[in-house]
């Protein structure tokens, strides 16, 4: 999602003991498409409801799972405009979040401008990929 300001949504996320910031997104569910799964993710991690404007990427190299080493994985981008005004809460600062005890995932959604953003911006393998590509499109 690129805003009106020409910023870039990401998620700061803690996932099983490490820090990461990435494209919001998730897996696909049995029985799901690729779009119904975007509409979904938003909704779940956001509450944002969105329509998909147009796509990005698929992964089209081989990618570990970054968290475990026996998963593939294969990643698909779209581009996603909202149906309704921004709601989401965002923090302003990478991982401007505490994280309680025994808590094994917690995200929060922020901003970056466009002149901050590229792929040092983000930290999973195809997320830089991604990056770069959005980079030179838009």
């Amino acid at each position: 999602m690129i805003n009106e300001q020409k910023q870039v949504l990401v998620s700061d996320e803690y996932i099983r003991g490490g820090y990461y910031t990435k494209f919001p997104g998730g897996g696909l569910e049995f029985g799901e498409g690729t779009l119904e799964c975007v509409v979904r993710e938003w909704q779940e991690e956001l509450g944002q409801d969105v329509k998909v404007v147009e796509h990005i990427y698929t992964t089209d190299f081989f990618q570990i799972s970054a968290f475990d080493n026996v998963t593939q994985i294969i990643s698909i981008y779209y581009l996603v405009t909202p149906t309704s005004p921004f709601i989401a809460p965002v923090i302003t600062k990478p991982f401007d979040f505490e994280v309680p005890e025994g808590t094994e995932e917690m995200e929060r959604a922020r901003w970056i401008d466009w002149e901050d953003f590229s792929a040092d911006a983000v930290s999973l393998p195809i997320d830089k990929v991604v990056a770069d590509l959005v980079k030179a499109k838009y």
